[in-house]
């Protein structure tokens, strides 16, 4: 027997062969009754159990139209079910990062709640309500027109700051679409 000490094997895919293996490939076909489609989707038999159904998806379509996820449960365990669940997936129902979805404040962060506090508005306010708030709020306390008082000063100081914050804010909400 000669034992082969070189590769012919470079590297290079036209040089093997390549994808010519002859081996079988296990495919299992859809469950459902009379279907020869590779079965691709697991749907589960029963409640709790590991064993799985595998349909094509036109079948796992229609396997899972009737499915009733609260089925069995009286209205209060079903709200509470809802409740627990909602609980459990805040992070995926609040992500800021991908704008999934939004709070009932319309997604204000904690600094833009702080702002809006500053001019005495509801969280759902628009930005043209903030813009009105900050010009009555600096014609008040500017210190052009209270050139001696520190507290018109701190409060002028107070609502720039807080309207910088919040037009940053719109104009980033502005960028996303």
């Amino acid at each position: 027997m000669v034992r082969q000490t070189r590769s012919d094997n470079w590297g290079f895919p036209s040089w093997r062969g390549y994808g010519k293996s002859r081996e079988t490939v296990k495919v299992r076909i859809c469950d459902r009754h009379g279907c020869t489609a590779p079965g691709i989707c697991p749907a589960p038999k029963s409640p709790n159990s590991p064993e799985r159904w595998m349909f094509c998806q036109d079948h796992a379509a229609e396997y899972n139209r009737g499915w009733d996820y609260f089925e069995g449960l009286s209205a209060e365990e079903a709200a509470e079910r809802e409740r627990q669940e909602r609980a459990t997936a805040a992070g995926y129902t609040t992500s800021k990062h991908q704008q999934w979805a939004v709070r009932g404040d319309e997604g204000r962060s904690a600094d833009e709640m702080r702002a809006l506090d500053v001019f005495d508005l509801a969280p759902d306010c628009s930005f043209e309500d903030v813009r009105k708030a900050w010009r009555a709020l600096a014609k008040e306390t500017h210190p052009d027109v209270c050139p001696n008082d520190p507290a018109a000063a701190k409060r002028f100081h107070a609502g720039q700051t807080a309207f910088e914050v919040l037009r940053q804010a719109e104009e980033r909400r502005s960028w996303k679409g």
